[in-house]
């Protein structure tokens, strides 16, 4: 959905001279349409998830988690994208998406970059070279492309059924969305996997950890996942975890999605949802298979709860939101 209308940046202008060059028909927008990054493909569903603590899923009090006042994290690990059309070239949108990923650390309870990983930005333009005549050729020989600074991504390949897609300017934006969207992912993960490799301090992951085998087998990692397209539960066991109260979590269960690894689970209620939505204040936490796993939750939980302090404020999400998973989005907002 398209959200925003803005003139494009120097980068972008620069993408849109370099494709004029070989797009003479390029049709440029007054201002670049920034584009909601995308929804998840898949219909919200519940699924069932094989519980390991206990027999059947129960609400479970976080012990001592009022009185905790100190979180172990050591560090925030978040992405952020922009997707933008800036242009048509007969009807096909010319996009341009930038991602971007960094690892915060906190120090003396400042935020600051982790200085072993730079930041992590880049922008590519997002085009069916299937569509474009004028590009067939370079598509032919590579389907990536890098010119100068900017490197052209061919949306129009063929998917695992030897398809390919529609010629629907609809259907081109939302492939070309979705591949940003895994782009982002690719920094994450990237990011992720070197500091699980120093394996420094718990780091806090905005998101899953079941992408990378390595990240979902380090005890550095832990996943908080604020969104909750699949509910890991049914029946009886949707009924508790949509009536857990604040300070509450349910029984540890196993997550194994297809082609990721297999990591423990829990849900945790943060805020009261008294008055609110079911989902208000509630995340699933991810961490690696443990010895121990019950003590492991209830200390990842106290850990999670304390990053509810300060507030993050003004952002709409404060209820699930971490104040240090807040503070890599403002500075990769402000850097990319």
């Amino acid at each position: 959905m398209l959200v925003s209308k803005s003139g494009p940046d120097a980068a972008g202008r620069a993408a849109l001279r370099l494709l004029m060059e070989r797009l003479p028909g390029v049709s440029v927008m007054d201002g670049a349409m920034s584009v909601e990054p995308p929804a998840s493909s898949d219909f919200p569903i519940l699924r069932s998830a094989t519980i390991i603590e206990g027999t059947a899923l129960r609400a479970i009090r976080v012990p001592d988690y009022a009185a905790q006042a100190t979180s172990g994290f050591g560090a925030f690990l978040d992405g952020t994208q922009k997707v933008q059309i800036v242009g048509h070239y007969d009807g096909t949108p010319i996009v341009i998406g930038t991602v971007s990923a960094a690892v915060r650390i906190r120090v003396n309870r400042r935020m600051t970059t982790w200085g072993h990983q730079p930041p992590r930005v880049e922008r590519k333009i997002y085009l069916p070279l299937r569509y474009l005549p004028a590009l067939a050729e370079i598509g032919e020989v590579r389907p990536e492309l890098k010119q100068g600074d900017w490197q052209i991504v061919d949306t129009s390949t063929a998917d695992r059924n030897g398809e390919y897609p529609s010629q629907h300017p609809a259907v081109l934006l939302e492939r070309a969305t979705r591949a940003v969207d895994q782009q982002r992912e690719q920094l994450e993960d990237g990011l992720a996997e070197a500091w699980c490799a120093r394996g420094e301090a718990p780091l806090y992951i905005d998101g899953g950890i079941s992408r990378s085998a390595s990240v979902a087998s380090s005890s550095c990692a832990v996943g908080v996942i604020k969104s909750h397209r699949t509910l890991y539960v049914e029946g009886d066991a949707l009924r508790i975890v949509l009536g857990l109260r604040s300070g509450e979590r349910s029984s540890i269960f196993r997550v194994s999605p297809r082609s990721r690894s297999s990591v423990l689970s829990w849900y945790l209620r943060l805020r009261s949802a008294d008055g609110r939505d079911a989902l208000w204040g509630l995340v699933r936490v991810e961490v690696a298979e443990c010895d121990r796993p019950s003590e492991r939750a209830d200390e990842i939980s106290r850990w999670v709860m304390a990053e509810t302090t300060p507030l993050s404020l003004p952002d709409g999400r404060w209820d699930k939101m971490a104040y240090g998973v807040r503070d890599c989005e403002e500075f990769l907002r402000a850097i990319s």
